[in-house]
């Protein structure tokens, strides 16, 4: 299959924090531990290895055995789960949230790069085993971030009718009124094998489970089972308690908040945007579906917008009893993560890293080793029709990534038979102005303020002249502007990456199997380069 691939700054769509860190530039490596090279892993291997014990091993694998109870679970993934026991077996781990039927494009991204991560760490290391990991963020509460995904254009959204919808846990809401987005979605899909699969896939995933946890494993295990991806999600009350000397440690001393912050201070000190703020204790109680956040004032603790509070040993006597009620945030909910995993690297996307990059220094402070941090592939997916499109109107890979009317404005400028740039003129203008401050500085200097006030006067005409002849210009070829605008908005919907909005449904039913075969081939998470694929015609 023809690849192409552009650097991720060519994007225009990546922050100066990831590409500063992508880069690996000297003032950023205090925030992180080692960088995620084929030659760093070993390194991180014997660091996991002495500090991860067996009861956690265990616990682990008993925990996701009874997770994966009444679910059909593949040879590869049984293998998995039961290699974790022993100290020669590591993870790579991606989290997601549990969106609509996989969401946008980027989940299968995220869990191909795990994937095939894993592949290359066990031809480099063959004395270890590697398993890959998703997961699921049952505890998030953000269901208007979720309950939706984008078809052929349209939105495809799930208006659950449950109280606890945008307040509680996104993981224990039933599946209650997806059957209409199900009819919906078969409408839309139309026939054929591969749509079939798809009905079969919602239907079964939705339809026939009770909560969104459960729906969201049967998806995924039924696209990646093959593949050995162990899905699991946290909010057991046996992972929950390998937890409790952290989640003490955060309710008495807020620990999180004094390492992160200064952390926090410094990345903005170097010009970046901070992802998350701490808070001052960054857990939230969990009880009954209903997540809030964890307070404190005057020595006692309380649950926020509840009415439920704690002296010190209250607090701490029930995090013991019921540590499944005491659920981390943003925050801490990766220092959770590498506590209950045998773990070396998280894949995410930007924004994940960028937060992530805040918390070595929490990290140290609790001794937990610090992960090594890869940004997830990306890729533009586009038919050979599409491609043979791009080359007629001449734009390059990097051209196509350009904002809409930054790629019409050349465009029309390159092919228009006479020149609309006016820098020449600008050029010209500027060095007769020259003279004209000259003149004043010799004679009047009061005169200066009146020249330069006509110099932008006239520059401004010019621009003005150069925008009027720029768009009588679009006006004469605008069936080749609206062919560029149509060619780009159908890779770019929403006019953002197709990865961040285009549901995964809509490649699948073109193309089937070799949707996820292409991506398992081509997506080298090792590889720093956002790819271009390209599928021929069915």
């Amino acid at each position: 299959m023809p690849t192409d691939c552009i650097s991720y700054s060519e994007t225009n769509y990546f922050s100066k924090l990831i590409l500063d860190y992508l880069e690996k530039k000297e003032e950023l490596s205090p925030f992180y531990h080692r960088f995620p090279e084929i030659g760093n892993f070993e390194a991180q291997i014997k660091e996991k290895q002495k500090s991860f014990s067996s009861e956690n091993r265990k616990v682990l694998v008993e925990s996701l055995k009874k997770q994966y109870n009444g679910v059909e679970i593949s040879d590869a993934t049984l293998d998995h789960i039961e290699a974790l026991s022993k100290d020669t077996t590591f993870t790579i781990t991606t989290g997601h949230q549990l969106n609509l039927f996989t969401g946008p494009l980027y989940f299968l991204y995220k869990i191909i790069s795990v994937i095939n991560l894993t592949k290359i760490l066990k031809k480099k290391h063959p004395e270890y085993d590697f398993v890959p990991i998703y997961w699921m963020a049952t505890e998030d509460h953000d269901f208007a971030e979720i309950n939706y995904f984008n078809l052929n254009g349209k939105k495809f959204q799930w208006n659950s009718t449950e109280k606890g919808a945008g307040i509680d846990a996104v993981g224990y809401l039933s599946t209650e009124g997806l059957k209409e987005v199900f009819e919906l979605f078969s409408s839309e899909i139309g026939g054929g094998k591969d749509a079939e699969y798809l009905k079969f896939l919602f239907k079964n995933a939705y339809l026939k489970h009770s909560n969104l946890t459960e729906a969201t494993r049967y998806l995924a295990n039924e696209l990646f089972k093959e593949y050995g991806l162990v899905i699991m999600g946290a909010q057991q009350p046996e992972l929950k308690k390998l937890f409790i000397p952290f989640a003490e440690n955060e309710l008495l001393e807020q620990r999180s908040f004094k390492t992160t912050k200064e952390n926090t201070e410094k990345l903005s000190n170097l010009g970046y945007n901070v992802q998350v703020n701490p808070r001052e204790i960054n857990l939230f109680y969990l009880n009954n579906g209903y997540r809030e956040r964890i307070i404190k004032r005057d020595g006692r603790f309380y649950v926020h917008e509840k009415q439920i509070e704690w002296t010190k040993e209250e607090i701490i006597a029930e995090l013991h009893e019921q540590p499944q009620h005491f659920s981390p945030n943003v925050m801490m909910r990766p220092l959770f993560q590498e506590v209950i995993l045998p773990n070396l690297c998280y894949i995410g996307g930007g924004g994940e890293l960028a937060y992530w990059l805040e918390l070595k220094d929490y990290f140290e402070a609790e001794n937990v080793p610090f992960p090594m941090l890869l940004l997830r592939n990306s890729a533009l997916l586009q038919t050979e029709k599409q491609k043979e499109k791009r080359k007629k109107l001449d734009i390059s890979n990097k051209e196509l990534f350009l904002k809409q009317h930054e790629l019409i404005n050349r465009k029309v400028r390159k092919i228009s038979n006479i020149d609309i740039d006016f820098s020449k003129q600008k050029e010209y203008l500027v060095n007769q102005f020259q003279e004209m401050y000259d003149l004043a500085e010799k004679t009047d200097k009061s005169f200066l303020g009146a020249v330069k006030a006509q110099e932008v006067k006239q520059l401004k005409g010019l621009d003005h002249l150069e925008k009027r002849l720029l768009k009588a210009q679009k006006r004469k070829l605008k069936d080749e502007v609206s062919r560029i605008a149509a060619l780009q908005n159908q890779l770019f919907p929403n006019k953002s990456l197709q990865e961040r909005q285009t549901n995964f449904s809509e490649v699948y039913a073109m193309y089937g199997q070799e949707l996820l075969d292409t991506l398992f081939e081509h997506l080298n998470p090792l590889e720093q380069h956002f790819k271009i694929l390209t599928f021929g015609t069915k």
